[in-house]
């Protein structure tokens, strides 16, 4: 199910997005999205939650937030979600973020802790160093490979787009109604030249920062408990995970307070995009959320 439009006043302009059962009383949800993604990541997530109310913005230079101007980065990003709570008059979110929409996450509970009900995060969120011999600035290629390709390419028609996505061997055997939704809305331009609408400067900036630099790492550190992570088996292109096994084992040493969820039969984008994945994700945002409740009625 499509989310409600809405535009919010941040720092250059309108950051654009989606929200679903907006008159549902308790803790809203705030979701974030990955990399090169938008709010339409989230629709199932969304139908599967009706007595939540789902906020989802499209991140700075992504979806129809993508004629935003730099700065970039997480803390921009994090800052932007602060002003989308205003404009919708939420004082308080429970926040999930996909991918970089994770590390997103963290930097919003370092710099709005007051707004940060509690936080999961999915295939995301946790440092990702790069491997011996791979310069800093050359790990975002060596993450995200295709994905980057494709905001350079163009295509002569919507059908030409869909196609280029069913063959993607995340996506493509797992095709499905929300699928198709997800890939049509980011296209923007006209024929023959549509394209995604993801900002390749924007993305370029942001992953430089998913290595854990700039202070990231102390603000994971800093959260406190628990922190849900909930990790894919395989990766972008449905093959090695983006978290191997013993990175996470790593970052639980490091971080206590962290709780990893091995879900099973997913991929980086099917962890969100199948009823399979998102019914994990759901899970554990139900267990958390009432917690949160529990806790805030208490107190």
């Amino acid at each position: 199910m499509t989310g409600a439009a809405f535009t919010a006043a941040v720092a250059g302009g309108a950051l654009a997005g989606g929200q679903w059962h907006e008159d549902a009383s308790g803790l809203p949800i705030l979701a974030v999205h990955g990399i090169t993604a938008s709010h339409r990541a989230w629709d199932l997530l969304a139908d599967g939650l009706p007595d939540r109310r789902v906020i989802a913005p499209d991140l700075r230079g992504r979806g129809r937030s993508n004629r935003l101007p730099a700065p970039y980065g997480l803390e921009q990003h994090a800052d932007d979600l602060a002003g989308v709570l205003d404009a919708l008059g939420v004082p308080r979110a429970f926040v999930v973020g996909h991918s970089m929409g994770a590390f997103v996450t963290v930097r919003l509970a370092e710099r709005h802790p007051d707004r940060v009900a509690g936080i999961v995060l999915v295939d995301g969120g946790l440092p990702i160093p790069a491997p011996a011999g791979v310069a800093p600035e050359d790990l975002p290629a060596l993450l995200l490979g295709p994905a980057l390709e494709r905001l350079a390419m163009t295509f002569p028609d919507r059908a030409a787009y869909l196609a280029f996505w069913r063959r993607h061997p995340a996506m493509g055997p797992y095709w499905s109604d929300a699928i198709e939704a997800y890939v049509d809305y980011d296209l923007e331009g006209e024929p023959p030249a549509l394209r995604s609408a993801a900002n390749a400067d924007a993305v370029a900036v942001d992953a430089l920062e998913l290595d854990g630099s700039a202070g990231y790492a102390e603000a994971l550190a800093a959260l406190p408990g628990p922190v849900d992570f909930l990790r894919a088996p395989r990766g972008l292109l449905d093959g090695a995970p983006l978290y191997a096994a013993p990175l996470v084992a790593a970052a639980t040493e490091r971080l206590p307070q962290l709780v990893v969820h091995e879900v099973d039969d997913v991929n980086h984008y099917t962890i969100l995009m199948t009823a399979l994945g998102t019914g994990s994700v759901i899970d554990v945002i139900r267990t958390r959320i009432q917690a949160a409740e529990t806790q805030e009625g208490a107190s």
